[in-house]
């Protein structure tokens, strides 16, 4: 069986060397030639094989640089900590790992983007267009599109299962004997990176999943359906908006927390008592979802584990997987006292 010896002899360097080189020894001043040759020699020999491979596999994701594209601005994230946490879990999966993000840009900032052509690889997060991104990233096969609204057979993706999800609210506010479900939520869209560059609307997923679920039952009622932007403002005017016509529900989904935040204050100024006179159930599980008045029931995403999940794809794709994957991630209902339940939690499956 081969030594470190061996290996140190026909590399030309000392049995020292080789022990750092082989130990990924950040510290130790050799030039990549030389850390190559010296694991090349070292398979050559058969070197303890398993425990080499998953050095070298840890030493060349130490070289690897990719880039960020956020859609979301600072300011976004800080009214709306949802894009926040994506970015957060795959910071902390890179940092673990020792991967290098090289590039965080934010399409959002109206600013030139340079291409980025000689990364790695490419993480994108939120709904930008795809031949926008090309146009910055041409490599196809080494980028990772997170929360994309749209369908993209082409490219890895990580989404969210907003099927499960609502028909875990809407089966929830079933069993607790509403029939008239009210939903609130934003427009989603198609952001584009280019300047003056027209964006397109698209189906927003919980709103059409929220229209089939209740279909089923005969229970759609459009009255009850407001669609505005994701901001407390826009969710306080909605529910407003709601509140004015004559027949009213008696439960409520909203598409995100920050846009449930608005509502209660409305339901608050006209004297709607929550969840006696309407249940409400919000979406993100934000930090503040569970000391509002009441708690707020919501759909609790994990946020962090959709980023981690995105570099796991995008260093399967770099290793050289070649076919698309596309990864669905389940979320857990959160109950609290805003829809007249105990806590508890329910996770979807598939």
């Amino acid at each position: 069986m081969a030594t470190i010896k061996d290996i140190a002899q026909e590399a030309g360097v000392s049995a020292a060397t080789v022990s750092r080189v082989l130990n990924n020894d950040a510290t130790l001043a050799v030039s990549e030639e030389t850390r190559d040759r010296i694991f090349s020699i070292a398979e050559k020999l058969q070197y303890k094989p398993s425990r080499l491979r998953r050095m070298k596999q840890e030493g060349q994701l130490s070289r690897q640089q990719i880039g960020l594209l956020m859609w979301s601005t600072l300011e976004d994230e800080h009214s709306d900590p949802y894009f926040s946490s994506i970015r957060k879990g795959i910071e902390v999966r890179c940092e673990e790992l020792g991967i290098s993000i090289v590039k965080v840009l934010r399409g959002n900032a109206r600013t030139e983007l340079a291409p980025i052509h000689e990364l790695d690889g490419l993480i994108v997060v939120g709904s930008i267009a795809e031949d926008d991104v090309m146009n910055l990233y041409q490599h196809r096969d080494r980028i990772v599109f997170v929360n994309h609204t749209l369908e993209l057979p082409e490219y890895d993706t990580v989404q969210l299962n907003f099927e499960q999800a609502t028909r875990a609210v809407i089966g929830h506010l079933q069993q607790l004997g509403h029939t008239r479900i009210g939903y609130i939520g934003g427009q989603d869209r198609i952001h584009r990176l280019e300047r003056g560059a027209e964006e397109r609307d698209v189906v927003e997923l919980r709103r059409a999943f929220f229209e089939r679920a209740l279909d089923e039952h005969a229970l759609f009622d459009e009255r009850f359906v407001r669609m505005a932007e994701w901001s407390p403002n826009n969710g306080y005017e909605a529910m407003n908006s709601l509140l004015e016509q004559g027949e009213k529900p008696t439960a409520c989904f909203i598409g995100s927390d920050p846009m449930a935040v608005g509502a209660l204050r409305a339901l608050h100024e006209h004297g709607v008592k929550v969840p006696e006179d309407m249940a409400v159930v919000g979406f993100d599980d934000i930090e503040v979802s569970e000391y509002l008045n009441p708690p707020l029931t919501t759909v609790r995403v994990h946020t962090e584990l959709m980023g981690r999940t995105a570099v796991q794809l995008l260093l399967e794709r770099i290793g050289g997987r070649e076919a698309a994957v596309h990864m669905t991630i389940n979320t857990t209902l959160i109950v609290r006292e805003s829809c007249g339940s105990k806590l508890q939690q329910s996770t979807t499956t598939n």
